[in-house]
């Protein structure tokens, strides 16, 4: 009897100490919808394609990288995928993988993931790894990409935006990786907690019939796994609960697209929704005003920019585009639009760029006189410049663009705005292609991250030729390569120079914020970026 006793005690201690879940009790997490202004600019949900600020809030909910960023601190690096990692040179850092992470298809994540999420076949396509406009040998195995996975033309030149000098992954053991360049690169760590180098599921890439069949629904490692995307419309997602960072907090996670502010603060006051993205600063104090509701959130790093084509016949010459940057006011815009709730940078930097910060720099003076004389100068006879503009993707968007025409109307500029409906229709290629919005982040510590990703020579804008300048794609390439970090400050600060004063290829207005209304019962933490964190580390209820 004592041994039967004492079995029958032994197994009702294993059964307390199994999660409630698990012992048949119902699952009472919830289902939290979130209103955001868009989902996603390409209509999919692949981390390289989606390069956008709206992917950046989703991005981390399903797949992730090798180093993760510390969203509830100032986005410092730590141990994501892997657990850590060493130089092993200067073109090489040994990654060791973290064992027993579960993928949404239930296949453990191996070195070999990590190999095809890093190959031509996903990421490069033909291309090669370059420098100074040579190109270098690839010394690692090509995989061919197969016409049924055909990657979109986009692609290749996103991941040289992100890897210009990418050579391959070696894969050393199961868990362990290393990834090596082309060239020396002192960023290579902070380029791998970027966005675009989320880690998928090999095997579920390689099965995949299109491209477009796995970038609808790519399989990561995430604390939720995609359930139905539904472009324009909504993304499902459910709690991914072999989760190696802990069984996520809620059982079903909705995005859906609310476009217009008004309905986004309803549904949120309503019930409907129990977050609201983007929200402006006139809105904050109308929502608190309601007590069970709050608004988080602040500066982050990405600046509002606005960005020229030199091909466009008024703006060939740099005075015209000099001249617009004297006449903005963007203390102005910053204290009228924004509430004073974010700031006016010193250019295109942030202070966590360390010792490759310009402390000395700073945006171009609010100089109405000096504007009118270089628009004198330059000869210009008031023909229209177009403004390209989307209604609503950036927070205050229209009111901003039309408080610039009127900048720019006050020193003698004829700043037309032209509606569109997509970002296709802002970049295409014709006469009329102006001036646009944009914003610029610095996805890691480091300007490569930005000044050269955006406007270097595998940049977005010299990708669809709005703007060159020989000297800065050199120095880009030098910024990129050199190890001597003196001579790469001096670098920056030359980049600086050729594109926001001599040969301006934008221009930055102010520092962006974002804004996100919920419910106040609901403990969770904004980030200091557009990426928002529900894994169970950031969440209470």
């Amino acid at each position: 009897m004592r041994q039967i006793r004492r079995r029958t005690l032994g197994l009702a201690a294993a059964a307390s100490a199994l999660p409630r879940f698990a012992i048949g009790q119902a699952d009472t997490r919830p289902t939290i919808t979130v209103a955001v202004q868009k989902i996603a600019n390409s209509n999919t949900l692949d981390c390289l394609r989606e390069q956008s600020n709206v992917g950046t809030r989703m991005m981390a909910m399903y797949v992730e990288r090798l180093i993760d960023l510390n969203y509830q601190g100032q986005l410092e690096a730590r141990p994501g995928l892997a657990t850590d990692w060493k130089r092993i040179d200067d073109k090489t850092v040994e990654f060791n993988l973290r064992r027993g992470v579960k993928m949404h298809d239930g296949r453990e994540m191996t070195a070999e993931d990590v190999a095809v999420s890093f190959s031509p076949a996903r990421m490069f396509g033909d291309t090669r790894p370059t420098v100074q406009g040579r190109t270098l040998p690839l010394s690692g195995q090509v995989v061919t990409t197969t016409a049924s996975k055909e990657l979109p033309r986009e692609i290749p030149p996103v991941a040289r935006r992100l890897f210009p000098a990418f050579d391959r992954v070696e894969v050393i053991d199961r868990y362990t990786v290393r990834i090596v360049n082309g060239t020396p690169d002192v960023t290579l760590e902070g380029r791998m907690s970027a966005q675009g180098a989320g880690i998928v599921s090999g095997e579920a890439f390689n099965a995949a019939a299109t491209w477009l069949d796995y970038a609808r629904k790519p399989i990561g490692t995430g604390p939720y796994s995609i359930r139905e995307f539904k472009a324009d419309t909504s993304l499902t997602m459910d709690a991914h609960d072999a989760y190696w960072g802990g069984r996520p907090p809620i059982k079903t996670l909705r995005l859906v697209e609310v476009p217009e502010v008004s309905a986004r603060v309803a549904g949120l006051l309503a019930g409907e929704f129990q977050f609201a993205c983007d929200i402006p600063p006139d809105q904050i104090q109308d929502i608190e005003r309601h007590a069970a509701f709050e608004v988080q959130g602040g500066t982050i790093p990405n600046h509002r920019i606005t960005a020229f084509d030199k091909n466009h016949a008024p703006l060939r010459d740099p005075r015209v585009r000099q001249a617009m940057t004297h006449a903005i006011d963007r203390k102005a815009i910053v204290d009228s639009l924004w509430a004073g709730r974010t700031r006016v940078p010193a250019g295109l930097q942030w202070e966590f760029y360390g010792d490759m910060f310009i402390p000395s720099w700073t945006v171009p003076e609010f100089d109405p006189a000096r504007a009118r004389e270089l628009v004198k100068a330059s000869g210009y006879k008031g023909d229209p410049i177009t403004y390209r503009l989307l209604p609503n993707y950036y927070t205050n968007q229209v009111f901003t663009a039309q408080a610039l025409v009127e900048m720019w109307r006050q020193v003698g500029l004829n700043v037309q705005i032209t509606m569109k409906e997509n970002w296709s229709q802002v970049f295409e290629r014709s006469p009329e292609r102006g001036i646009r919005d944009w914003s610029n982040s610095a996805v890691f510590s480091d300007p490569v991250s930005s000044i050269v990703s955006q406007h270097g020579p595998n940049g977005e804008q010299q990708q669809y030729g709005e703007w060159t300048n020989a000297e800065m794609n050199t120095l880009s390439t030098e910024l990129e390569t050199s190890t001597d970090r003196a001579r790469r400050k001096q670098i920056f600060a030359r980049l600086l120079q050729i594109c926001e004063r001599e040969d301006p290829a934008y221009t930055v207005l102010h520092q962006n914020a974002t804004f996100t209304a919920k419910r106040k019962d609901i403990r969770w933490q904004a980030a200091p970026s557009f990426a928002m964190d529900f894994r169970a580390t950031n969440w209470g209820a």
